[in-house]
C-alpha cells in the first residue's frame, strides 16, 4: 500500500502499523490533557493497558481484524488511528469504527489527514469495508471538518452522550460509505 503524499512540512512523517513497544507513547499521548478530552478514553491509562490492547490487535482473532496505524517523525510517535470491528454480529461485518488521536503539537498540521487517507484506502481497497463509522464531540469543529473532507457525513446527534470534564457533552454520529464498492472483475479469455 502506498503512503499518501505528504503536505509541505510533513515530509519527515512516516506511517506504519502500531507495535506493542509503542505502548508507552500511546499512554503519554492519551494522558495528555490536550488530547484525551477529545476522545472517549479515560485519563491515567498506563503503558501496560496499551501494550495489552496493541498485542491483542496484532494477534487478530476476529474475522475482521482491526488495524492500528501510527504517525511518527524522527522516531517519535505523534499520532495514532485505527479501524476496529463494530462487533461480532455477522450482519455488521461490512462496518468498522474509526478512532484517531493527534498529539497537541501536531494538531492542525495535516497528520490527521495522512492517517485518514491511509485508513480509508485500506478499508476501501483491502478490507472490503462498506461503511466506516465514528463519533465525535459536537463542538470539535476541526475534527468534523477533517472527517467531512474524507467523505464522512453526519447521521445523528447523541444528546448528553459522554461525560467530559464533569459535563455531559453531545456527540455526532458520522459515517462514510465506500465511494465505489468493489465489483467483480471478470477475466475474458
Amino acid at each position: 500500500m502506498t503512503q499518501p503524499a505528504p503536505r509541505p512540512g510533513l515530509e519527515a512523517v512516516t506511517l506504519r502499523r502500531a507495535r506493542a513497544d509503542d505502548a508507552q507513547a500511546y499512554a503519554d499521548m492519551m494522558n495528555d490533557p490536550q488530547v484525551f478530552p477529545g476522545t472517549l478514553q479515560l485519563p491515567y491509562t498506563d503503558a501496560s493497558f496499551w501494550r495489552e490492547r496493541l498485542q491483542a490487535s496484532a494477534a487478530g482473532g476476529s474475522a475482521q481484524a482491526e488495524i492500528n496505524l501510527v504517525a511518527e517523525t524522527r522516531g517519535q510517535l505523534i499520532a495514532a488511528a485505527g479501524l476496529h470491528p463494530v462487533g461480532t454480529a455477522l450482519r455488521r461485518r461490512h462496518a468498522m469504527m474509526l478512532g484517531i488521536s493527534v498529539t497537541a503539537g501536531w494538531q492542525g498540521r495535516g497528520v490527521g489527514g495522512l492517517l485518514m487517507s491511509a485508513l480509508c484506502e485500506h478499508a476501501d481497497r483491502w478490507l472490503g469495508v462498506l461503511r466506516i463509522e465514528l463519533t465525535v464531540f459536537a463542538d470539535n469543529a476541526a475534527a468534523i471538518a477533517l472527517y467531512k473532507k474524507h467523505g464522512f457525513v453526519q447521521e445523528g446527534l447523541f444528546r448528553a452522550h459522554a461525560l467530559r470534564d464533569g459535563a455531559y457533552v453531545d456527540t455526532l454520529a458520522m459515517a462514510r460509505l465506500h465511494p465505489n464498492p468493489p465489483g467483480w472483475l471478470v477475466a475474458t479469455p
